[in-house]
């Protein structure tokens, strides 16, 4: 073999390794990209956006408090939809398991559905609206101390359906259109121990008509340490006798 004859050998030899070396390099670079690739991520007009996935980023949940719904309570929904919230409203107001919480314990759950008049203009106001509002649910709205306790002497719960249409009504004096009161027929299903002592249960039904206002707009001011956001509907005030169009 001539001298020439072993350079181009040797030539070859070294442009073959480079052309492996390169496609090396390729399959990493390839496999690097595919591991990053950003995640479509839904957005409200039912398009779509690009990010990068991190292991803190969750979607928001359904119900500020999920739990709330195991001690027989009902859970508050984030929606920005007045008729969904409305109906949840009208429900948690009357919905509670005597087993499972104390009157108190149930208030102060309810006391977190509320947010702020916005009518109000100063802070000191609207806060004065929100502990009002709280004052008349206790007072006018809920079932009395004496009635829970005759209850809770039967191991008795409660379960509230809003099975009527809504009817809507315009807030005075909401220039900011975000405020409605909502009045539906709501079935209140009542469940007691039976007093022969055998361990069965007697259940029976009433028939009210609940109205109770709220805010779905930027004024609402969401539940502390939640998914809830400000513009998602809130209870302003639950009213002690129906309102009607």
């Amino acid at each position: 073999m001539s001298q020439s004859s072993g350079r181009r050998g040797l030539l070859w030899a070294i442009i073959g390794g480079l052309v492996l070396i390169a496609g090396i390099v390729a399959i990493i670079v390839a496999s690097s990209l595919v591991q990053r690739e950003p995640v479509p991520t839904p957005t409200s007009d039912g398009g779509s956006t690009l990010s990068a996935p991190t292991a803190s980023e969750e979607p928001p949940g359904e119900f500020v408090d999920p739990t709330a719904s195991e001690m027989g309570w009902v859970s508050e929904p984030i929606t920005t939809d007045a008729d969904t919230y409305i109906r949840a409203a009208l429900e948690v107001a009357s919905t509670f398991d005597t087993t499972k919480s104390t009157r108190e314990e149930w208030l102060d759950y309810l006391d977190t559905w509320f947010t702020p008049d916005t009518r109000y203009t100063s802070e000191a106001d609207q806060q004065s609206s929100v502990r009002d509002a709280q004052v008349e649910l206790r007072t006018g709205v809920v079932l009395p101390q004496e009635e829970w306790d005759s209850l809770a002497g039967e191991d008795g719960r409660v379960v509230a359906a809003a099975t009527g249409d809504l009817a809507y009504l315009p807030v005075s004096d909401d220039d900011s259109g975000d405020m409605s009161i909502g009045t539906s027929d709501v079935t209140l299903t009542f469940t007691r121990r039976d007093g022969d002592g055998d361990g069965g249960e007697t259940s029976y039904e009433e028939q009210v008509r609940v109205s109770v206002q709220v805010l779905c707009g930027p004024g609402s001011v969401p539940t502390p340490d939640s998914a809830q956001r400000a513009g998602d509907c809130k209870v302003v005030r639950f009213f002690t006798e129906p309102l009607e169009p």
